[in-house]
């Protein structure tokens, strides 16, 4: 790839050869808008959130944004499968903890030493995953919240609505326009009463 790019096209690039080798785990032909980025670290209370997860950093655009917001101290576990995106993040970003596998989520935040997270945000494209996959994967992010917690996570469909509202209280669906694909971004917290 030529390094003499501009870093953001040097990332369009980057991200759009990742997709063509595995799009079904990419999900996209083109990292997150700043828009979309805007309407996933909006709703966070970040003077209450000491531990956040991101599941899916691909080029790391919201990454960048939750770094800019989190409060020193703050916990941060990055999740992101390809392993050239994910030695990016880890050099970026030295203080938080880089893992592979989003399915080993629940295991990360015992590796920690973490009760639980206040937040979870998540690029993953759940639309490309097998249902058992998903269920697992939903199943995790609500055992490792702690009640009240916030998920957010944007589609670019409202496929997952119907399962999301199942194991969540949904406080608000975004439309964001201004993406390649138009996103969806869903707010949703951990029912108080789920332990």
């Amino acid at each position: 790839m030529n390094a003499n790019l501009p870093s953001a096209a040097l990332e369009k690039v980057k991200f759009f050869y990742k997709f063509i080798r595995t799009p079904r785990t990419i999900g996209s032909v083109t990292p997150s808008s700043r828009y979309l980025t805007g309407k996933m670290i909006e709703p966070v209370p970040w003077q209450h959130i000491d531990s956040i997860a991101e599941l899916g950093c691909g080029t790391g655009v919201i990454t960048k944004a939750i770094h800019q917001k989190m409060k020193p101290g703050t916990a941060a576990l990055l999740f992101e499968k390809d392993s050239y995106l994910r030695k990016q993040l880890a050099e970026q970003y030295p203080d938080s903890s880089t893992y592979a596998d989003a399915q080993s989520l629940g295991f990360a935040v015992r590796q920690e030493g973490l009760e639980h997270l206040d937040c979870i945000v998540s690029g993953l494209p759940f639309a490309n995953f097998p249902q058992t996959f998903r269920d697992s994967l939903i199943e995790q992010v609500r055992r490792c919240l702690r009640p009240g917690g916030y998920f957010i996570a944007f589609q670019y469909s409202l496929q997952m609505k119907k399962q999301l509202s199942r194991d969540f209280e949904i406080e608000s669906i975004r439309f964001v326009m201004r993406n390649v694909p138009p996103a969806f971004v869903y707010v949703c917290r951990k029912k108080d009463a789920d332990r």
